[in-house]
């Protein structure tokens, strides 16, 4: 019992520490003149980019994947490393692609919460009603941009998940049977990787019209 409740501690020590540092960062950027606002939109653009980079790291590893299925005779071994190669870099990207949707939620809960509490502070009640509109609709089109960014995200595990089991095949069977196997799963794999792609034009569309419409 006394364990648990010191890595309890500890977790909540994180999160405060993790808080803590957000808080401090936002606050020294908005001492040069660079507001949440502009933290945001800064962030989503990479979050975008991130997207476009992992649509292209999954093509490439579809063809990849492609190019193996198609072998007959070949050193199959180097095919292997060629295709672990391609889902390690698939891996990663999606890993990239998870942090930047993390930190654009960070520093938009961060905006909203500001916003929200400076809305309070207006006398005049007519500029409160139409920053508190104005908030509204932001939250609005930002949550829209979220969910196709949530939906995107979503897409790439199930496609590592059957590319991790084929790579993992073919390493436990260097062999024609195994170059078979792979040549069933490729049809369905294929679809999955163009239904991520479209998943992440919709994300990655959403994201410019939220990010020209907050400039």
């Amino acid at each position: 019992m006394r364990t648990q409740h010191v890595r309890n501690l500890g977790f909540l020590f994180c999160l405060v520490l993790v808080a803590g540092c957000s808080s401090a960062y936002y606050g020294a950027m908005e001492q040069v003149g660079v507001h949440k606002r502009d933290i945001l939109v800064d962030r989503v653009e990479s979050a975008r980019d991130s997207q476009s980079d992992a649509q292209e790291q999954f093509k490439s590893a579809l063809e990849q994947f492609g190019s193996v299925v198609k072998l007959k005779e070949t050193d199959l071994k180097k095919a292997y490393d060629k295709l672990n190669g391609e889902y390690e870099a698939s891996e990663k990207a999606a890993a990239d692609v998870s942090d930047r949707i993390d930190k654009v939620e960070d520093v938009s809960e961060a905006l909203f919460d500001e916003w929200e509490d400076e809305i309070s502070l207006y006398e005049n009640k007519d500029l409160q009603r139409k920053s508190k509109e104005q908030m509204k609709q932001t939250k609005t089109r930002y949550n829209e941009m979220l969910a196709k960014m949530k939906r995107a995200e979503k897409s790439m595990y199930p496609v590592l998940r059957t590319f991790r089991d084929n790579v993992l095949f073919l390493k436990h069977n260097l062999n024609a049977q195994a170059i078979g196997s792979l040549q069933d799963e490729f049809s369905s794999l294929e679809g999955d990787i163009n239904g991520l792609i479209e998943d992440m034009n919709r994300a990655i569309e959403s994201s410019n019209q939220f990010i020209a419409e907050m400039k």
